[in-house]
């Protein structure tokens, strides 16, 4: 396993990590997680991430029992929750110093654990002032409830104004994002967040490195019966998928899985090797269903040397979407 710093600070994680979305309490219960999270961490995983809205907390009960049943030592692992979309009962939404308080609360009861190592903003929140929502971040690293907050799906100029907040007031900023970025969706790690690694040392928690499992070739003939875009609740992934915009990129993994065979490489290790080569990214979060799925995307660090720059280019041919340099602020 290889292991990269978190941005600027001095937390190194798996550059392959786990995520319990859409898998942990809906694709997976209690066996099979432990068995992945076994699994996981036996290869070399460091980092498992979670959030309360995946699956109304029932995710972070899921992996909190499969944590301590296993007995792993808590220093030997990294655990993450977010914030916003509210738990079991939803009596809360968004990020208000009292709803950031009492999620951190109940995602510490539900993953059993005393602390969170990382603790996301799952989205910004128009209705509270960034102000209230870095304040109460704050207070939650002083009281040793989570060591390190970041965000997830914000806009470069959100997190801008959320470190200018905490330099201003003397507060804990944000140390990392966790944006979507695979093949098909790059524009924010390549171009809009490229000022804020350099500026304040982002790190980055990618997720979705295979598209939901459009990059692993899967979906070129069609929706397999067994597939989560046919799964409950996610209708949406599907028409996404089904749009005259997915069909163009459906037809850009057609010819991506073309070249993966011509150079003797998976589609599903092309797609998460090539994610591993930026080196802004500091983890690639895999998502898993099954023990093969698992066990196969772990071996992607084995071919990001094959990825040479005339194979690069090649791939960036097919996919031909390169974001273009970031816009100024205010323009």
């Amino acid at each position: 396993m290889e292991y990269r710093r978190l941005g600027r600070s001095g937390l190194k994680v798996s550059a392959l990590s786990l995520g319990s979305w859409v898998t942990f309490g809906k694709q997976v219960e209690m066996e099979d997680a432990k068995t992945l999270l076994k699994t996981a961490y036996d290869a070399g995983v460091n980092f498992f991430d979670n959030a309360e809205g995946y699956e109304a907390g029932e995710s972070e009960k899921i992996m909190g029992e499969a944590i301590k049943s296993l007995g792993l030592s808590r220093d030997t692992f990294a655990v993450s929750s977010k914030v916003f979309w509210g738990g079991e009962h939803k009596m809360q939404l968004g990020l208000s110093a009292k709803h950031v308080r009492d999620a951190c609360d109940l995602a510490l009861k539900r993953l059993q654990v005393e602390y969170l190592d990382l603790y996301y903003c799952h989205r910004p929140d128009i209705d509270t002032p960034i102000e209230e929502t870095v304040r109460a971040m704050h207070n939650l690293v002083l009281q040793g409830k989570i060591i390190y907050w970041g965000t997830s799906e914000w806009s470069a100029q959100q997190i801008t104004q959320a470190h200018a907040v905490a330099q201003a007031h003397g507060l804990t900023p944000p140390v990392m994002e966790q944006p979507q970025y695979n093949l098909l969706h790059r524009d924010k790690v390549e171009s809009e967040f490229l000022p804020l690694y350099e500026t304040y040392g982002l790190g980055t928690t990618t997720f979705s490195p295979l598209a939901s499992g459009i990059l692993t070739g899967k979906y070129n003939d069609g929706i397999p019966s067994d597939s989560r875009l046919n799964l409950p609740d996610y209708q949406w992934l599907k028409d996404l998928w089904t749009s005259e915009e997915g069909k163009q990129k459906l037809e850009k993994v057609r010819k991506l899985t073309g070249l993966s065979k011509e150079l003797g490489i998976s589609m599903p290790h092309l797609s998460l090797a090539w994610c591993l080569k930026n080196p802004h990214v500091s983890a690639v979060i895999l998502g898993a269903s099954r023990l093969s799925q698992l066990e196969n995307n772990l071996k992607a660090l084995d071919v990001v040397r094959q990825l040479t720059p005339e194979v690069m280019v090649k791939i960036e041919a097919i996919v031909d979407n390169k974001p273009g340099a970031p816009e100024r602020f205010g323009q």
